[in-house]
């Protein structure tokens, strides 16, 4: 039978409501005790999820101190089928900014997360257009007051990347399918699966929990949910720096911490700007015999741009105003390098080996280095096999750059257009798309130093300073905004493949790696200890690990 674009919608409606239907059973109690109904365990779905999975670590029970905390976790491991299908619902609805694919019914289902949460105030705003000329996706606002002492601003993207290389998935990239890879025995293989669908429903399926067994959250929340992460954020910049007054009150931000830089643009050359080759259209590519071509040209000007071997930027001033790694970074970098498998970091990120053979630096040009990517390059035939003769008119690259305190990505643009200047490339084009600044966590505050306390509890360290891939930190840090919060979260769940074919999140863990049950407990014991219903933090852990970066 085909499948006719409107059975299609309809199929994602009651996807949606069926996931409505799932979150509104998993947060019913009466009187604030988990007082789940019977016909609702047993109307649950069955997928034999082991809630710990072969973990060899978890909490330590000793150091949970708020009664309610291991009533939530039974809660968890009891409704754990339950939460995967959550997630499963979610990775089945598309929603992929750059082509826009899915993205208005994600916000409405996003709007329906929050209003099965509780939040007194949910709304999907049109955010109309960015400072970038183009039309920014939909923002999903919610505000959920608990009657507590302390507010938390909850960033989520809801957008994923488009599915490239179909044909070397697993499984349907929007099936959420659970499958065996080693060394865990269920892993979810869907877009968005990690990145980052996946750790926010971990964090959804917490605050449920909570309020099944309780009747309400220990902190106040005000999401915030954008679709337009993987297209720089755009959306966001425009809907924060219009409403900074919805996030009055806010104490801190459940976020990914600090944020290196990234500037994304386009060069363009063309035969029209050029004065030499096709102007107008592609053209037979017989005639290149007598005819200039604007790729070539564009080749041998990419080639100016970086060394041989492509990792170093030739473009004067591009190290400029690099302020060094802290010694608390470098400690922690020195410190995760002692056990560090480059082959099996290498094979998991599926590359055949790094730049560099030494774990040290190839820890510190990950997490705190610079880089200059050419991310896509298309113009002619671009048909996979056969001929097909083409001299193309215009060729175009798509670029980024990771920069590091206290660069800066406009001026780094900048700084490409006066070096084509100077080699007589004045026809080459630039497009900037969009900008995402740098901003360096602080993490001595009590929001940090409670993630902190939550992660030892679990036996969970963290991750070493540095930049780590960029996300919108800038906004709740006084850039462009009146916001300027403490940034911390813990993320127990874990996979990989962003961005690549077989994306992936981990559903039962293995080892000292959490399975979603086990993040899930980790999400709700910090935030009863960010509230303080977990008794006082111990002072050895009140200083949290180093002064800078993100996770």
């Amino acid at each position: 039978m085909t499948t006719t674009p409107r059975m299609k919608t309809i199929s994602r409606i009651a996807g949606t409501a069926a996931l409505a239907l799932a979150l509104a059973a998993c947060g019913k109690s009466g009187d604030g005790a988990n007082t789940t109904t019977a016909s609702a365990e047993s109307a649950g779905p069955k997928l034999g999820i082991r809630p710990s999975g072969d973990e060899t670590v978890g909490p330590d029970m000793s150091k949970i101190k708020n009664a309610d905390l291991p009533k939530v976790f039974d809660y968890i491991d009891k409704h754990i089928d339950e939460h995967v299908v959550n997630l499963q619902k979610w990775i089945q609805q598309p929603s992929i900014s750059n082509t826009g694919e899915g993205i208005q019914e994600s916000a409405e289902m996003v709007k329906g997360f929050l209003d099965q949460l509780g939040c007194q105030k949910t709304q999907v705003f049109d955010v109309g257009k960015t400072k970038y000329g183009t039309q920014g996706n939909p923002v999903v606002y919610g505000k959920c007051d608990e009657g507590a002492k302390k507010t938390l601003i909850v960033y989520w993207q809801g957008d994923t990347m488009p599915v490239t290389q179909p044909d070397l998935w697993k499984a349907p990239p929007f099936e959420g399918r659970l499958v065996e890879q080693a060394p865990f025995k269920k892993v979810l293989i869907g877009r968005g699966a990690i990145n980052s669908k996946g750790p926010e429903m971990t964090f959804l399926n917490a605050l449920m929990s909570i309020k099944a067994v309780t009747g309400k959250l220990p902190v106040n929340l005000i999401f915030v949910v954008e679709h337009d992460e993987e297209r720089m954020d755009i959306g966001l910049n425009k809907f924060m720096t219009t409403h900074m007054d919805m996030f009055k009150g806010a104490d801190g931000v459940w976020g990914g911490g600090g944020s290196e830089g990234c500037v994304f643009f386009e060069l363009k050359t063309s035969g029209k700007s050029w004065g030499r080759g096709p102007v107008y259209s592609d053209i037979h590519g017989g005639n290149k015999r007598s005819v200039d071509s604007p790729a070539w040209r564009h080749i041998q000007m990419l080639s100016k741009l970086v060394s041989e071997d492509g990792n170093t930027v030739l473009i004067p001033g591009f190290y400029d105003n690099i302020v060094p790694n802290s010694p608390e970074t470098e400690a922690a970098l020195r410190k995760t390098a002692e056990t560090y498998d480059l082959k099996r970091a290498a094979k998991n990120l599926g590359v055949a080996r790094f730049i560099s053979d030494d774990p040290y630096t190839q820890l510190k040009m990950q997490r705190t280095g610079t880089s200059m990517n050419l991310d896509g390059i298309w113009g002619g035939n671009m048909f996979a096999g056969g001929s097909g003769a083409i001299l193309p008119n215009q060729i175009i690259s798509k670029h980024a750059f990771r920069y590091v305190p206290n660069m800066d990505g406009p001026d780094l643009v900048a700084k490409v257009r006066k070096y084509l200047d100077q080699l007589g490339y004045k026809d080459v084009e630039i497009n900037l798309i969009g900008d995402v600044p740098w901003a360096i966590r602080d993490r001595n505050n009590d929001q940090a130093r409670a993630m902190t306390y939550a992660q030892d509890i679990f036996t969970k360290p963290l991750t070493p300073g540095g930049s780590g891939a960029y996300w919108p930190a800038y906004l709740f840090s006084g850039k462009e905004t009146n916001i300027d919060l403490p940034i911390a979260a813990v993320r127990g769940g874990t996979g990989g493949n962003a961005h690549a074919a077989n994306e992936w999140y981990v559903i039962e863990g293995a080892g000292k790696q959490f399975g979603m049950a086990t993040a899930e407990k980790m999400v709700a014991t910090a935030l009863y200890v960010y509230a303080g219903l977990n008794g006082p933090i111990p002072v050895k852990t009140e200083k949290a690990n180093g002064a800078d970066g993100g996770s």
